[in-house]
């Protein structure tokens, strides 16, 4: 009795992880439904590769999310997310290809989170590679991420400015609720 009870939960969880681990949709289904989403309603994607490890990532979406800024957000853009890079364990939360259309933009090494602006057909906009001092061009280790610093921060108003229809007022709004993401100043050991 006891080894068909152990047989029997075994089986059930094999069946669980299996279902677990295809109910993540693929990066092709999710881009292909949200380039048909974004021509509907004649909008831009927003698309964030991010993981459920990256604090940063956390921050991006909450900043999206705030209620200051995301119908701003939801008005301009369709805003899709691909899990990627998921720890040893949880590559289940993965979405399968999602590393494959982090690989097209060569950002595996980017760091996260990693965006970019699209059109409704798939065509690049804008990334979250921000040119340095001085030049005109950028690679995706010149990432933003979750803008926080200032500069970032203009960075990403520029390509919001390039993609959208958004107001002076509005950029205002999304400056102030993405430099509050900036961490405090940590104190100098020793310092009171």
């Amino acid at each position: 009795m006891k080894a068909r009870l152990l047989i029997s939960a075994a089986l059930l969880l094999s069946i669980s992880v299996s279902f677990a681990q295809e109910t993540m949709p693929t990066a092709e289904n999710v881009l292909n439904q949200t380039y048909a989403q974004a021509a509907k309603e004649n909008k831009k994607v927003l698309l964030i590769f991010h993981a459920s490890w990256c604090g940063w990532c956390k921050k991006m979406t909450a900043s999206l999310n705030d209620a200051s800024c995301k119908k701003m957000f939801d008005d301009n853009y369709v805003t899709v997310y691909l899990d990627v890079l998921e720890r040893k364990g949880h590559e289940n939360e993965e979405n399968p290809g999602g590393l494959d259309v982090l690989k097209k933009y060569d950002a595996v090494d980017a760091g996260l989170p990693f965006w970019l602006v699209l059109d409704a057909k798939g065509n690049t906009l804008a990334t979250c590679a921000m040119p340095p001092p001085g030049a005109t061009t950028a690679k995706p280790s010149d990432s933003v991420g979750c803008p926080t610093e200032p500069n970032e921060v203009e960075y990403f108003i520029k390509v919001l400015k390039a993609t959208s229809p958004l107001t002076d007022n509005d950029f205002a709004v999304i400056r102030k609720r993405f430099l509050a993401n900036k961490p405090a100043p940590q104190k100098a050991s020793g310092t009171n």
